[in-house]
Formats: structure tokens, C-alpha cells, sequence
């Protein structure tokens, strides 16, 4: 493959075209950014079937007739969600307001939100399934046409370099200024639920479930050399100002929503936002987070 990818080089990626499905996993766009950084000819596209037929057999297959999915959440107690981390993620935002727990069964890959799958015996375990509730991250951000965008975070918030060049930020945590300039290919803000993740992989730290504070991370950092990050209290209010922003675009990304061009982001935890997500005993986020450490 050196051949074609130093072709590809060579062009800036002009021609090449990617295909995928959506994409919500925060791991798979800052690979796919990081990419287009290195190819900014190349295009990205996004297909999502917009036929209801797969919805229309599964509802005959389970009803016996076609039917439309009608959600009335004021009848249930738990919602069982049934995927992987991303469609985890996707369920706790969209049922946000209804204050039910989750329960998910992996059917994806990693599964660190979920449970197994075992269709026997739900009902009991729902039953005996212990909570834990987690505070998202609250992102605004102002992009370079002035929009101003809002975003709730579960696992964290990411600001990755979209162009060629690294990006460079300041970083200012409850008003004060702690870093003039940070060279790098990006930072991201991490919550406890969240520091297992994308957050890990680059090399920051995991936090406990229930411990007040957030993991600061950079990703590839240039200057300062090989800053690893910081640990934050729950509290704080942090901005990232991103300097010489049309030489140098950054895009910031919350779970899956990604915002381009943008010229600031503050963040800060949302305590009067709380997610109730429900594990078999014995097999909540913190003993994931030690099987994590301990692998």
C-alpha cells in the first residue's frame, strides 16, 4: 500500500473519495480529519439510507404486519438499548429529557457503556441492575461565519487540526490564561465516563466514576514537547481560543457532532443534566475502568 498512499501524497489526495456510513464514534472522525489534514483534496462522503423498508420488515417479522415505531416513553421504566458505544451515546442524548435509565446490551465491538448481550432473563436483570448517573460537558463554540453552536458532550469534547498544518491553541481555565500557545494536533476535554475512550487512546488518564474532575489531553503535542495534559476540577470553565485561524482550521467534535472552523470553545460539566445508565452488579463503569488498567 506505500505505493498508492505516497501517489495519493503526491496529489494531496485529489480523486480520492470516501465512502462510509454515519459516523458518531469520536475515535473514527478525528481519524478520518486527520486524514483529510494529510489529503485536503480528498472528499468524505456520508450515506444514510433514507428507505423505511428494513424498519417495515422487522415490524412484520416481530407484529406480523408492516408498522410504523411510535416511542411512548411515558409508559416505560428502563429503555434497553441494543448496539454498541455510539448507539449508546446516540440513546442517552435523545432520551435526555425523559429522565428514564438506560440499559444497553452490546451488539457492536468495544461495548464499554454496555452489558452483554443475553436476551434470557432481561427482566430479572433489569431488576437487579445497579445505576450510575454521569454529568455531560457543555460546549459552545463560535465558528468563523460568528454562528454560535451548543452541544451536550457525554464522553467529551475534541478540537482536532482540519487542515495541513498543526493547530495551535490558548488555553484559559475560569478566565485566567495557563497556556499562551500549545502546538499540537488537538486537545480534548475529557468527563470520568469518557476517559476510557478516545481520551486513553491518547494517552490520558483514566479518571473514577464519581470523582470531580476532568482530564485535559493533548493529542500529538509539538510545543510545549510531549505535554500530556492536566487534570481539572469539575468545576472549571475552560476556552480554547484557536489561534491563526484561517492558516491553521481546527474543527471541534462533542460525541459525533462536529462543528467546523471554529474560533472558540468553552466548556464546563452540565451537573443539572444527569444520564442514569444501568449495569449488571458487579460490572459498572468502575470496575471497567480497573479491568482497563489491569489488562
Amino acid at each position: 500500500m506505500a505505493g498508492p498512499f505516497a501517489a495519493l501524497r503526491a496529489t494531496r489526495g485529489k480523486g480520492l473519495r470516501l465512502l462510509t456510513g454515519p459516523v458518531t464514534s469520536p475515535t473514527l472522525i478525528a481519524q478520518i480529519a486527520r486524514m483529510k489534514s494529510r489529503l485536503p483534496e480528498m472528499h468524505w462522503h456520508s450515506h444514510a439510507p433514507a428507505g423505511r423498508d428494513t424498519v417495515y420488515a422487522g415490524a412484520e417479522q416481530a407484529l406480523g404486519k408492516a408498522a410504523e415505531t411510535q416511542w411512548v416513553f411515558d409508559k416505560a421504566s428502563v429503555i434497553v438499548a441494543l448496539g454498541g458505544d455510539g448507539f449508546m451515546l446516540h440513546t442517552l442524548h435523545a432520551t435526555r429529557d425523559t429522565n428514564l435509565p438506560v440499559y444497553g446490551m452490546n451488539c457492536g465491538t468495544i461495548g464499554f457503556l454496555m452489558n452483554e448481550y443475553d436476551a434470557d432473563g432481561l427482566t430479572q436483570r433489569l431488576e437487579k441492575a445497579q445505576e450510575e448517573v454521569i454529568n455531560p460537558l457543555s460546549m459552545e463554540a463560535v465558528d468563523a461565519m460568528g454562528k454560535h453552536h451548543h452541544a451536550l458532550a457525554i464522553n467529551g469534547v475534541s478540537l482536532l487540526r482540519a487542515g495541513p498544518q498543526a493547530a495551535k491553541l490558548r488555553i484559559s481555565v475560569d478566565g485566567k490564561v495557563r497556556m499562551e500557545e500549545l502546538v499540537c494536533d488537538g486537545a480534548l476535554l475529557s468527563t470520568p465516563a469518557g476517559s476510557t475512550a478516545y481520551n486513553y487512546s491518547a494517552h490520558g488518564p483514566i479518571l473514577p466514576i464519581g470523582s470531580d474532575v476532568l482530564a485535559l489531553t493533548a493529542m500529538a503535542a509539538f510545543r510545549p514537547r510531549r505535554w500530556r495534559g492536566a487534570l481539572l476540577p469539575k468545576t472549571a470553565l475552560v476556552r480554547f481560543d484557536v489561534l491563526e485561524a484561517a492558516k491553521r482550521p481546527v474543527m471541534a467534535d462533542a460525541d459525533g457532532r462536529s462543528v467546523k472552523d471554529v474560533l472558540w470553545v468553552e466548556l464546563r460539566s452540565a451537573p443539572g443534566v444527569r444520564h442514569r445508565i444501568l449495569f449488571n452488579p458487579g460490572h459498572g463503569l468502575e470496575e471497567r475502568m480497573f479491568r482497563e488498567q489491569f489488562v
